[in-house]
């Protein structure tokens, strides 16, 4: 997960490669029916799936060491499925970045035709990009931006600080009339830029709200166990307060656990990143979960569908450009009781 890159960013000239609208739309919303871990596996493919020219699809990302990143791996592979013109090479993954250097090289070494790399850390990896691109091997950059544009020729992620914004603004909305409303917050990593966009945007919404300050504030590094003790920090820390924004729902399920424990229901709970399991408590209505914000793992399966048409150099359809953007920043929607059944077939296991 990673920070949403610059609006104006110089896009490579890798031919007059191009997707079309369809595999845009359909890979990019989250409309799609997936299976219980969030891949893209019952999807219907891009419209212009006809087999075309075939297409040998790199595929790097880090180890598949939460249900996030786990998503991320099954939405390529699913989605890569759908096309008979595909081969995808995927990694094993790894969060050395000395090894998924080393993997990434082996790829280029393999002379795949286009690479989607999910850096362990983007800055590290920046180099590898560069290597890949000056090889003339087109790059899509998945979510951790690397330093340098020149390292990709397209960028797809997610909007942290959207999450954030988002996150906000349905909390506010929440208790607009409540007086002195009280708000606590349960960040991820601290030392991440992705963590700190998120509490930038979840604080520039507030300040939309005057009635409403935030009271506490604690990070738990996007495990479920650390979630569990800095949940119960906050719990003991804050008597009475009014909602808890939860930066991701993994570490979401230790909160909740902290929150049973201490019997509290007295605040309602806004999570992060779109999980199976926080949907269906949203769905139940039996738990201060009222919402989560996504950040949508399907991004992995439109990165398939921009590298497919890379490799086989397609127009644009329903689009003026005949390239394809240079950034894709896709929408953080806030998943509520009332739309939960239009968002759960992507939550992730």
């Amino acid at each position: 997960m990673a920070r949403t890159p610059a609006t104006s960013r110089r896009a490579l000239l890798f031919g007059t490669a191009a997707v079309s609208a369809g595999a845009l739309l359909t890979a990019c919303t989250s409309n799609e029916t997936k299976n219980q871990e969030g891949a893209a596996d019952n999807a219907a493919p891009a419209a212009d799936d006809k087999p075309g020219k075939p297409v040998t699809i790199g595929f790097a990302g880090p180890q598949a060491d939460h249900g996030w990143l786990n998503a991320i791996n099954d939405n390529a592979k699913s989605r890569a499925k759908k096309y008979s013109d595909v081969t995808l090479e995927i990694t094993e993954g790894s969060n050395d970045t000395a090894q998924q250097i080393g993997q990434i090289q082996t790829l280029i070494n393999k002379k795949v035709d286009v690479l989607v790399i999910l850096p362990a850390d983007g800055k590290a990896l920046t180099q590898v990009g560069l290597q890949a691109m000056r090889a003339g091997i087109p790059v899509i950059n998945l979510d951790r931006i690397f330093n340098s544009p020149q390292a990709y020729r397209c960028w797809i992620g997610g909007d942290n600080y959207g999450m954030g914004l988002n996150a906000g603004h349905y909390i506010g909305e929440q208790l607009k009339d409540k007086k002195n409303a009280k708000v606590v917050e349960l960040a991820g990593v601290d030392n991440l830029e992705l963590t700190q966009q998120r509490t930038k945007g979840f604080d520039d919404a507030l300040k939309n709200y005057p009635n409403i300050k935030k009271v506490a504030r604690q990070a738990a590094d996007f495990t479920v166990e650390s979630g569990q003790a800095k949940m119960a920090q906050l719990l003991q820390a804050q008597s009475s307060f009014d909602a808890l924004w939860n930066h991701d729902d993994d570490q979401g399920v230790g909160a909740l656990r902290a929150i049973d424990q201490a019997g509290r229901d007295d605040f309602l709970m806004v999570g992060g990143a779109g999980a199976k399991s926080a949907m269906d408590a949203i769905k139940a209505g039996n738990s201060v979960l009222k919402a989560t914000v996504l950040y949508p793992p399907t991004m992995a399966a439109s990165a398939i569908d921009l590298a497919r048409a890379l490799g086989q150099g397609k127009g644009v359809g329903g689009l003026a450009e005949f390239e394809i953007p240079s950034s894709l920043t896709l929408y953080s929607a806030v998943v509520t009781k009332d739309n939960v059944d239009q968002y759960l077939p992507t939550g992730f296991i």
